[in-house]
């Protein structure tokens, strides 16, 4: 199971970090992942991160700003969002899928991810 959180209103240019909790593991390594989908658009990959060594990969559109890391004691995925703009105004969707697997292409695929958590809002105001 996913649980994200940290969602809220923010400013534009403000920061917000948010939480992706697992539970109930089944695999010892998996690519987690922050997916967000704007109303009326795509769900879009954001970020995404390998457990057991945390190397990282980061979409374009984000790179600079938003970092995804990981907690291995406590099972959890942050994506901390930095300068956030209007245009990041949206539901966030963390997503998992178990193993081990060399960075690709693969990662902003939405349908390669096995198990997803519930959204959290994301509303930035300019």
């Amino acid at each position: 199971q996913l649980q994200a959180s940290g969602g809220g209103l923010v400013q534009a240019g403000g920061s917000l970090r948010l939480s992706c909790a697992a539970s109930g593991r089944t695999s010892t390594s998996y690519t987690v992942g922050w997916f967000r989908q704007a109303p009326g658009k795509e769900r879009e990959f954001v970020a995404a991160i390998r457990w057991r060594d945390g190397l990282t990969y980061i979409a374009e559109s984000v790179k600079g700003r938003f970092t995804i890391s990981r907690e291995n004691a406590n099972d959890m995925v942050y994506l901390q969002m930095n300068s956030l703009k209007p245009e990041d105004t949206a539901v966030y969707y963390c997503a998992a899928k178990p193993g081990h697997f060399a960075v690709s292409s693969v990662w902003r695929d939405r349908y390669w991810f096995t198990y997803w958590g519930q959204g959290t809002l994301v509303t930035v105001s300019s």
